[in-house]
């Protein structure tokens, strides 16, 4: 039987068109097209423009393919990764971008689809993989890392503070059974947190499956190779926005885009610059965007959205 076909609901739909700022005849290009809502925005907001769609999600693409399907030739779909970018605008004999889109994270789709282990909601293989594929499971990750680098996963990753506490517990745990499962790894969590049965607090496995999943997926090294490469690919003019989930990604985005922002890179304490740099790109938001409380009371996904953009240079 066909998978059902789903929609997307974009995050910040009037602020990523505002900041994009997609014309006409324009080239641009998705990052990451999940249920291609944001896709459809530039698509009808610039006619005779060409986008592209990239995911790393093959179900994602499949059902993005007839989602878009009325767009005919103006949409293309490519299997692959965003920090690969540059070697599928080889492919496609095109020059550079006239702007481009991150949404990055997870999709709403990929957290409701049991079998994919990504949420602690359902009983399920603790898989979490975007590309299943390709790659290592969240379970061989907590079956087999040492304890060391399984407590730095979580501190770094999810910035959890019981880090220590929890991956003893793993450890321990796997010495009499396979951790395989989404519930097993969550009740685990739950026994290990002080706490942990407070139903007034914040699910205690929260930052623990956020720090698998990034770290099972390469979310934050894909995203420091992804916007160097995408601003080198931006014609002169062009923008590029991210959205972002949570403070890791926002710090990398903020950080990457001030540094791609500056001018003279010489050392503080010569009176006159030596190095002649100039910057690749202009900073056209500050601080970051957040949703409305219109839009969070509609969209409950937006309420952590962050969105940042900038321009490449003339």
């Amino acid at each position: 039987m066909a998978a059902e076909l789903y929609s997307h609901l974009p995050v910040l739909p009037e602020e990523v068109i505002h900041w994009l700022d997609p014309q006409p005849g324009g080239v641009f290009l998705d990052g990451t097209l999940g249920g291609a809502g944001h896709a459809r925005l530039i698509l009808d907001r610039a006619p005779a423009s060409r986008l592209i769609g990239v995911d790393r999600d093959a179900a994602a693409l499949a059902n993005a393919a007839q989602i878009l399907a009325p767009y005919g030739d103006r949409v293309s779909l490519h299997h692959t990764e965003f920090d690969q970018a540059a070697g599928l605008l080889t492919q496609l004999g095109l020059s550079g971008l006239d702007g481009m889109l991150l949404d990055l994270g997870v999709s709403s789709h990929q957290l409701d689809t049991r079998e994919r282990g990504f949420s602690f909601r359902y009983e399920a293989p603790l898989d979490m993989r975007m590309n299943p594929q390709a790659g290592t499971t969240a379970a061989e990750v907590v079956n087999e890392l040492e304890e060391a680098p399984l407590r730095q996963l979580f501190f770094d990753f999810g910035e959890e503070r019981y880090s220590r506490r929890i991956a003893a517990r793993i450890v321990a745990q796997r010495q009499q059974e396979p951790i395989s499962t989404t519930t097993q790894l969550a009740d685990l969590v739950r026994a290990a947190v002080p706490g942990g049965h407070r139903p007034d607090r914040i699910h205690p496995a929260t930052r623990v499956f956020q720090a698998l999943r990034i770290y099972v997926n390469d979310e934050l090294g894909q995203l420091k190779r992804g916007i160097d490469a995408a601003i080198d690919l931006l014609k002169p003019g062009g923008r590029l926005v991210v959205i972002s989930f949570h403070s890791l990604e926002d710090r990398i985005v903020k950080q990457l885009f001030r540094s791609r922002a500056r001018g003279c890179i010489c050392p503080p304490r010569l009176p006159v610059c030596q190095c002649q740099h100039q910057p690749d790109v202009v900073l056209l938001t500050r601080k970051g965007i957040k949703a409305t409380s219109a839009e969070i009371e509609h969209n409950q996904r937006s309420r952590s959205a962050i969105l940042r953009a900038v321009q490449r240079c003339q």
